[in-house]
């Protein structure tokens, strides 16, 4: 599952120990395994082989530059939400014929970047950004591909917050609607309108709403292709959910066995958006145990790492597991419930509440698992704390890929007027 594993009592990343790597880069930091991104992503490409579809990883899951060239160099594409993920992506050298473009609120500037840096297709999500799409197009003289994002309506068991596909949902487009626009795309002088896209949330542990979208957007295919309309692509984006706790979710050849015979029967294109199932279980975040606070209602563990760090938590109410870098020695020693909170002046900033761990005292260290996916992209410099740093373990070699905030990072591009 990834190699974050104990040897003896001792917590390792692939070849190296995390307390090596704590007493040189310090705590907080994020730790990512090579090996384990490439095995995910090898995962699926080999689930999926019998059609070879193209596999885009999906950049808001993780977008630090030499994740995104482990997976590049696999020939993974990308999928980009926003003008810096494809900024990103171009940067690490892959090929725009491999990139595609989502997203719900584009702006024209970031549309007529990615029109000319070249990029496979955009993902539409409403009439309105057709039309600016098409302008961008018109302006650039250019003809450029596009699929459709349909909304099929699905319930899924995921946090509220990560559900795209319901119509309640943001995202997408109802599919009467879309049919309408493909039968009237004639319209667009500039768009092609070539392919269906789904993606209806994240942190997906079962199959059948999969099976159910797809066969909603197989419904409508099939319609289209009945009326004329001769599509290239059929994008079934991404959500794969991962073992964040006692999670049994489905593995990758389960996934493409109950999909696989849908897709093979559009004799389509298809493309894969995967970001959490590659990254999620690739990571941790390294913290450190600063103050150990009894009162007379609970425990805190109070730790370096904040929301500001890793906001899933509070956010979500998300379950990360928390293991002791160093295990005691007794492997029946007792356990002590904590909350594991950080610095920030939040009531809200915890790691782990109620949390039965091994007793700990300052300076210890906490690995807080599963955290590749979805950890240092959406951390912030809240309360004015710098953003940590991060690196890149591959079997014995460590290195550094995003260096640690200073102060005078925080100020930077901050100005004070004259006369002030």
């Amino acid at each position: 599952m990834h190699e974050f594993r104990y040897k003896g009592n001792e917590l390792y990343c692939e070849g190296v120990k995390i307390s090596r790597i704590a007493k040189r880069f310090d705590t907080p930091l994020y730790i990512y395994s090579r090996k384990t991104l490439i095995d995910h992503y090898r995962k699926i490409k080999k689930a999926f082989s019998a059609i070879r579809p193209l596999i885009c990883f999906s950049v808001k899951a993780n977008s630090n530059l030499a994740v995104l060239k482990v997976l590049a160099n696999q020939s993974a594409g990308m999928d980009v939400v926003s003008g810096g993920e494809l900024y990103r992506a171009l940067k690490v050298g892959v090929a725009p014929q491999r990139i595609v473009y989502a997203g719900v609120g584009k702006r024209e500037q970031e549309i007529a970047l990615a029109i000319k840096a070249g990029i496979l297709l955009f993902n539409a999500e409403s009439f309105a950004e057709l039309g600016l799409i098409e302008r961008a197009a018109g302006r650039l003289r250019k003809k450029v591909d596009v699929s459709l994002r349909i909304n099929p309506d699905v319930e899924i068991h995921t946090h509220r917050f990560i559900t795209t596909g319901r119509m309640i949902n943001k995202f997408g487009l109802d599919i009467r609607t879309a049919e309408e626009i493909f039968l009237r795309s004639r319209i667009f002088s500039h768009l092609n309108l070539v392919g269906v896209h789904i993606h209806i949330g994240s942190q997906i542990t079962e199959g059948r709403p999969f099976v159910l979208a797809i066969k909603k957007a197989l419904h409508l295919i099939k319609r289209l292709k009945s009326k004329g309309v001769q599509l290239k692509y059929f994008n079934i984006g991404g959500g794969l959910g991962i073992v964040y706790r006692n999670e049994r979710p489905q593995t990758a050849d389960e996934f493409a066995q109950a999909v696989l015979p849908l897709l093979k029967e559009t004799k389509l294109k298809i493309i894969l958006e995967p970001g959490r199932f590659i990254a999620g279980n690739s990571g941790i975040l390294l913290t450190k145990v600063v103050y150990v606070k009894k009162t007379p209602k609970k425990n805190f563990a109070i730790v370096d790492a904040g929301m500001n760090d890793l906001i899933r938590p509070a956010l979500y109410g998300a379950y990360h597991e928390i293991l002791p870098v160093v295990r005691a020695k007794d492997k029946a020693e007792r356990k002590v419930r904590y909350d594991v909170v950080g610095p920030i002046c939040e009531s809200g900033d915890f790691l782990a509440q109620g949390r039965d761990m091994p007793i700990v005292q300052a300076g210890d260290l906490l690995a807080v698992m599963s955290s590749g996916a979805y950890g240092f992209v959406m951390s912030s410099n809240y309360n004015s704390r710098p953003r940590v740093a991060e690196v890149l373990i591959d079997k014995n070699k460590v290195s550094l890929v995003r260096k640690r905030e200073s102060y005078r990072d925080l100020i930077r591009a901050e100005v004070i007027p004259k006369g002030l």
